[in-house]
């Protein structure tokens, strides 16, 4: 019972902070940078936070730690296996849409890609992602794949898992940085250096953004919050399920 108690104060912290990262991104983007438009080429690009910090960061991290929670293990584990890779379907997709929405603002206004770290780490992550979802899908939820390859692919599996979560932390804190520094120093009358309300704002949503990584990290350390094994689910393994 106190298990029990114990991981959902923390998981319900983890709620919190992701839901608070999508409020704060949401409102940056629509209050300070103009709204969020896909039709309107100066405000195409304000889905990139939005999209980017929903997909990459807080959908991955609560698909992460699905399996964590006590009231599924009751459950048939290829449900939660499917709940799984469908939400990681889903922060794929809305990745790739923010991705789309940089790509063609940088297209439209004659601005080159890939010049910053942030775009490099950024790309690093999508591409690890990408691999991750084709290669867990392959081994993990097909039925006819071989057992050698899904116990060799099981470690390697986990640790791309937890290295994708640090570097879409990585990438969502240099893009807020890099976003802010553009902004409040080419076009506003309250440069970056100032710290005027909206970079007061931004950096409190990386901070925000900080926290919610390392309350994931928090839940995936705990040994005892793993989903126990049964006889009947010893065999088959699961997308991120040591780490998950």
């Amino acid at each position: 019972m106190r298990l029990s108690v114990s991981f959902y104060v923390t998981y319900a912290l983890c709620l919190s902070l992701g839901l608070l990262c999508v409020l704060f991104v949401t409102c940056w983007s629509s209050y300070w940078r103009g709204g969020l438009s896909w039709a309107d080429p100066a405000l195409k690009f304000n889905w990139h936070p939005v999209l980017m910090v929903s997909g990459l960061l807080v959908l991955y991290g609560k698909a992460l730690v699905v399996y964590r929670v006590p009231f599924t293990w009751k459950q048939k584990k290829r449900t939660w296996k499917l709940v799984h890779a469908g939400l990681m379907l889903l922060a794929l997709v809305l990745s790739v849409l923010g991705l789309c929405a940089v790509f063609e603002v940088h297209r439209d206004s004659h601005i080159p890609n890939l010049y910053s770290l942030h775009s490099w780490v950024g790309m690093c992550t999508m591409v690890m992602f990408s691999l991750q979802w084709i290669l867990g899908l392959a081994g993990f939820m097909f039925p006819c794949s071989p057992l050698w390859f899904r116990e060799a692919l099981k470690p390697i599996h986990v640790w791309v898992g937890k290295a994708i979560l640090i570097l879409s932390l990585t990438s969502c804190i240099s893009g807020i940085d890099e976003n802010l520094f553009l902004a409040l120093n080419g076009s506003s009358a309250e440069p970056y250096n100032t710290l005027p309300v909206e970079a007061k704002f931004a950096n409190s949503l990386g901070m925000l953004i900080v926290a919610f990584g390392l309350v994931v990290f928090g839940i995936l350390s705990k040994s005892k919050w793993q989903r126990p094994e049964t006889d009947g689910e010893s065999a088959p393994l699961m997308l991120n399920e040591n780490n998950t």
